[in-house]
Formats: C-alpha cells, sequence, structure tokens
C-alpha cells in the first residue's frame, strides 16, 4: 500500500486560512482535497502562523523537521510588504527555509506575495507604487526559490486580476480571503501543487 504524501503548509495568515468562515474553507484543506481527488492520498500539516513574515519561516521549518515532509507548500510576503521589510532580508530568509528543507529531502512550493494593490482599502492614487513594490518582491522571492531548489506558482497576476474584479473574494476585514476567495487561489495553485505531488509520488516509486 502506498504512503500517504505528507503536505505541510508554511506561511502567513493566507497559509493559515485566516478569513475562511470554516477551517475546511482554507487554503491547505483545499489544495489537500484536490490532491485526493487526483488519486493522490494525503497527510496535512498546517504550521502557518497568522502575521508571519518571511524571518518567521525558520522557527516553522524547524517545526516542520520532524514531520518528514514529502511537499511543502510556503505562502509568504503580505506581510513583508505591510512592515516594509527589506527586499533582501524578506528573499533572504525564505531562501534559507527552502535550502532547509529540501536538506530535509522535502520538495518546495513557493507561492510568491501577493498583490496588494487590490486590497480594497488602498487608496487608488497609491496603487501602482504598491503594485510595483509587489512585483519587485514577487520578482526577487522566486528567483531565490528557483536558485534553492524550489518551484516556484506564478499565480498572483491571476489571483489579483480575480480580487480587483470581484470584492465577493475578500473577507469582511477586507483584507484577508473569504472563503470564496480560498477557493479561487486554491484553484490557481492547484496544477502546480499537483505537479509536484506527483513528481514526487513518481520519484518515489521509481
Amino acid at each position: 500500500m502506498t504512503a500517504p504524501l505528507r503536505l505541510v503548509v508554511l506561511g502567513d495568515s493566507i497559509a493559515y486560512g485566516s478569513g475562511a468562515a470554516r477551517a475546511e474553507d482554507a487554503l491547505g484543506p483545499r489544495l489537500a482535497r484536490e490532491l485526493r481527488g487526483a488519486g493522490i492520498d494525503t497527510e496535512l500539516t498546517v504550521l502557518a502562523v497568522p502575521g508571519a513574515v518571511s524571518g518567521d519561516l525558520a522557527a516553522q521549518v524547524r517545526r516542520a523537521a520532524p514531520l518528514s515532509a514529502d511537499l511543502a507548500v510556503v505562502v509568504v510576503g503580505a506581510n513583508d510588504l505591510a512592515r516594509f521589510v527589506p527586499v533582501e532580508s524578506a528573499t533572504g530568509a525564505l531562501g534559507a527555509a527552502v535550502t532547509d528543507l529540501r536538506a530535509g529531502g522535502t520538495d518546495v512550493v513557493v507561492v510568491p506575495a501577493p498583490d496588494m494593490s487590490s486590497i480594497p482599502f488602498v487608496p487608488p492614487v497609491l496603487r501602482p507604487a504598491v503594485r510595483a513594490a509587489c512585483t519587485l518582491l514577487q520578482q526577487r522571492q522566486a528567483a531565490v526559490a528557483r536558485a534553492h531548489g524550489a518551484v516556484v506558482a506564478p499565480v498572483a497576476a491571476e489571483v489579483s486580476r480575480a480580487f480587483g474584479a470581484d470584492p465577493a473574494l475578500f473577507s469582511a476585514d477586507r483584507f484577508h480571503p473569504s472563503s470564496a476567495g480560498y477557493a479561487r487561489i486554491a484553484a490557481a495553485l492547484a496544477p502546480t501543487v499537483l505537479a509536484a505531488a506527483r513528481d514526487r509520488r513518481d520519484r518515489s516509486a521509481a
């Protein structure tokens, strides 16, 4: 009998599921259901912490180590932007986290920072500057993640368009995703996560 895929989700409040109406509506459970629906038995552990910045990933990676996870999904960057964490500091911490996960035998999918210019309370006049800051961090995160052996999920632009067009994708705080928002994010992420999981399964079976 094939062992279940051990999936861990690390990162910030989006990785945790803040804003979802029900626990099962959060990102991790949705991704686990996608995997199971594709015939990949999955054990999910969510170690993400609301409010986390990239520098907080090290503690989450240490908590993940005893799990011997097959696949980690890392969602981080929004709080680095909100707190004006220097790009070099944020990406350095992300690179270190990916390196440690890979050293432990875990495959990694990195989800770069969201485009925060779509958040409703960002004034229109500030949106170009916010979008530029987000794009810079996204690009640097992607480069560092790939350099350290992770797969990057290129979903920021697609998700941003969806959130910009449909306010219902935000929860009542107008910052975190709603249950519908998490469904949209999970749908965008699913192809990348499924591909990584299948690759892991095929390598394990070889």
